[in-house]
């Protein structure tokens, strides 16, 4: 069973899309969590909203078209398109079923205990609250709302993307007052009456009304109770006061609703003369793709929802009836409300790096030595410091550097246009197919050319997703280069909830290494030999099947062989059958896969060595790390790409190697305590599903995340303790430490 086709059959891989829900399922489950504080378990309902609006935006848009296209290729599942569409359909339905049965049954009652009141339906507001709600609409609300009627004149207008909507069925008032305009009353009757003839609509029209985003979508209201805070949603607001906004109809019914459009942009880069132009028009598109989803409220009238459905083209499996407020994503916003400091998480501050000083110049230190960075856990601001300085450094000469997603207000474009400024040759390779980031990419690419920068937009029909950063630097002995290369992106924000590893290096070959990655991204020139680093798309395909299929060969050979490898997603085939056959050898391979998983667990005489772990907690899994046994010389890489195939076939990715002996052993230590992980570490089954450890009573609890925060603390503490900064800092035990 050496031969790679041997473990290529369908029967072998989960569906990508199939998989993708069990992992929000896994984000799900912590909104259930009784163990976490209530604020929380909110935030990770919002999360599993939010993530599902993407899913729907992106994966099942593009197998829509696939399907119009008669696109009737299987994937590596051996589903078509149409069958996969089919089996989403039914699992979504499913995870919105039991998303606001977690909402209904368990979090609202909470909320109500601790003091937290929202209201379900206006109805259920005592006469000084309606009062209040009112008064609120008139002052407030009204002002920004549009109402839009549809008719022979007024065709059905365009719903945004993603907008929350109220659409109401109305009927026109058949007597309008005395004090009414008589004229005005006559054209209107005339041409309502043309309309009812010609269209043969009966008396009954549609009209809708966008929930304006630019008003907190829940509002406080006086309480009954001095103990209790009342809240009642804007959508709710503006349902009570509909009449307001339609005056000479009567409102038949009101309902929100909700579409979700194709999002995928379709970029023809080859023909876009200036691709910046391309995507800002691309963008636009999205808010009036095709729609692909539609949410309404449990109970909608139904000539209401027939209307919607015939207008935005919807069928029946795509139609989504919600037992509760449309758009959860809200809920992460009820975070914000002031006090309930019992229903929060003790917020952590990442601590210094352990492998810096505070005291010495940057540069100093690496030169020194390589420096390990673990984020998180510890602080981002040695990569923003190592453009800063590096900006301000009158022997720095040249900073490179690529971005693919930043924050809103980012330190690092600061230092690179400030950087520019001082003279300084600056090149950045800003991506703007980044999704979703795109206009933000946009404005800081255009900064930079401001500011002086060389901006570049990378390859054409490739993604660049490494994240690397080059500091050229004149010293005594010549010039030294200076390199950043991550896991995760230079976003100061996301890194305090993301986790990632760094690498802060100054090594010779991995230099050469670097300037030859940016030569190729802005030059398109590829060198003749490549000294540590892997790149995709070129052959870091090829690099991570030849450290398997070596360790498959020690296996065979009768020697101990290990993969262990954590990353986001393995879906790509060919990697997984590499697996396969290395298990079938006797490898014994352990993963951590935080979400997409097509590979599946103890297959008979396939599989059976592997075992694969997710872990969702507090901070979001994003670090890729890769060790390979190799006999007992271990090799360690880290790097940007995940086991997919889009990112070792159609993005610029590198993969790094971790060569001192010391941060060696730290990555192996970190992995250990993540695959002793009891507590938020859940275990992939044979039959796909992902359960708790079962462990003794007697087992000491290890969650991963709180364990590296306490070791951090324990660390900064012990520098402090001993007045000065030193890296021989011993790890806690996992075995000893309760979390």
């Amino acid at each position: 069973m050496g031969d790679k086709n041997n473990f290529l059959k369908p029967e072998y891989f989960y569906n990508r899309e199939l998989s993708w829900i069990s992992f929000n399922y896994r984000v799900l489950s912590e909104a259930r969590d009784k163990n976490r504080p209530l604020f929380d378990r909110l935030s990770f309902l919002a999360i599993t909203a939010s993530n599902l609006d993407e899913f729907f935006m992106i994966r099942v848009a593009s197998l829509k078209d696939m399907v119009q296209v008669n696109y009737t290729k299987k994937d590596i599942a051996g589903m078509t398109p149409e069958k996969q569409l089919a089996a989403i359909s039914e699992k979504t339905h499913q995870l919105v079923h039991d998303q606001y049965n977690i909402y209904n049954y368990e979090l609202i009652p909470d909320l109500n205990k601790n003091g937290i009141n929202i209201i379900s339906h206006y109805e259920d507001l005592n006469k000084e609250q309606s009062k209040y709600v009112d008064e609120y609409f008139k002052s407030e609300v009204y002002p920004v709302l549009t109402p839009m009627a549809v008719d022979s004149s007024r065709p059905f207008p365009l719903i945004r993307n993603k907008t929350l909507n109220i659409g109401a069925i109305l009927k026109v008032k058949s007597n309008t007052g005395k004090n009414e305009n008589a004229q005005f009353r006559e054209l209107y009757m005339s041409h309502y009456s043309k309309k009812k003839n010609s269209e043969n609509v009966g008396d009954l029209d549609f009209a809708t009304v966008q929930v304006p985003s630019v008003l907190p979508r829940f509002v406080e209201i006086p309480s009954a109770d001095d103990n209790v805070k009342t809240f009642i949603l804007l959508e709710q607001i503006i349902e009570k006061n509909i009449n307001n906004l339609f005056l000479n109809y009567e409102v038949i019914s009101a309902f929100p609703y909700r579409i979700m459009r194709n999002a995928d942009l379709s970029i023809e880069e080859d023909d876009a003369a200036d691709l910046l132009i391309e995507i800002e028009r691309q963008i636009k598109k999205r808010q009036w793709g095709q729609a692909i989803r539609l949410e309404v409220e449990d109970g909608i009238d139904k000539r209401l929802l027939k209307t919607l459905k015939n207008e935005l083209q919807i069928i029946d499996k795509d139609i989504f009836k919600i037992n509760g407020p449309l758009d959860l994503t809200f809920l992460s916003k009820l975070d914000k409300i002031e006090g309930f400091d019992n229903l929060r998480k003790k917020g952590y501050t990442p601590q210094p790096a352990k492998y810096l000083n505070g005291n010495d110049n940057l540069f100093d230190q690496i030169r020194d030595h390589d420096i390990l960075l673990h984020h998180p856990y510890e602080t981002f601001e040695p990569v923003v410091n190592f453009v800063r300085q590096a900006s301000k450094d009158p022997n720095v000469l040249a900073i490179k550097q690529t971005l693919y997603r930043v924050s809103s207000n980012s330190p690092i474009i600061a230092s690179l246009a400030a950087a520019a400024e001082n003279g300084k040759q600056v090149t950045v390779l800003v991506e703007l197919k980044a999704r979703f980031d795109e206009e933000n990419n946009i404005i800081w690419a255009r900064k930079l050319e401001q500011a002086g920068c060389h901006v570049i937009y990378g390859l054409v029909g490739l993604k660049t997703h490494s994240k690397i950063t080059l500091v050229v630097r004149k010293e005594e002995d010549g010039i030294r280069r200076y390199v950043h290369l991550g896991t995760g992106n230079y976003n100061d924000s996301t890194a305090k909830i993301y986790t990632d590893m760094g690498l802060l290096t100054c090594q010779k070959a991995i230099g050469a290494d670097a300037t030859a990655v940016f030569n190729m991204l802005s030059g398109y020139s590829e060198p003749a030999v490549w000294n540590k680093l892997a790149i995709a798309p070129i052959w870091l395909r090829d690099r991570f099947t030849q450290l398997i299929e070596r360790e498959t060969e020690f296996a065979r050979s009768g020697k101990t062989a290990f993969i262990k490898a954590k990353m986001n997603s393995l879906c790509d085939p060919g990697i997984i059958a590499s697996l396969y056959a290395a298990s079938a050898a006797g490898v014994k391979i352990d993963l951590i896969v935080r979400g997409i998983c097509c590979l599946k667990t103890d297959l008979p005489g396939i599989s059976e060595n592997i075992t694969v772990r997710s872990i969702v907690g507090d901070f979001l899994e994003h670090s890729r790390i890769f060790y390979f046994h190799n006999n007992g010389f271990e090799e360690i890489y880290m790097g940007s790409a995940d086991w997919m195939q889009r990112n070792l076939d159609k993005r610029v990715e590198i993969l790094f190697p971790v060569e001192d002996e010391e941060l060696k052993k730290e990555i192996v230590h970190i992995l250990d305590i993540q695959f002793s992980d009891n507590t938020k570490a859940r275990i992939m089954q044979p039959d796909g599903t992902f359960i708790i450890p079962q462990t003794a009573p007697d087992v000491k609890k290890i969650c991963a995340q709180e364990y590296f925060c306490k070791e951090a603390i324990t660390c900064t503490n012990s520098r402090k303790k001993h007045h000065h900064h030193t890296t021989n800092f011993e790890p806690l035990s996992a075995e000893t430490e309760s979390i």
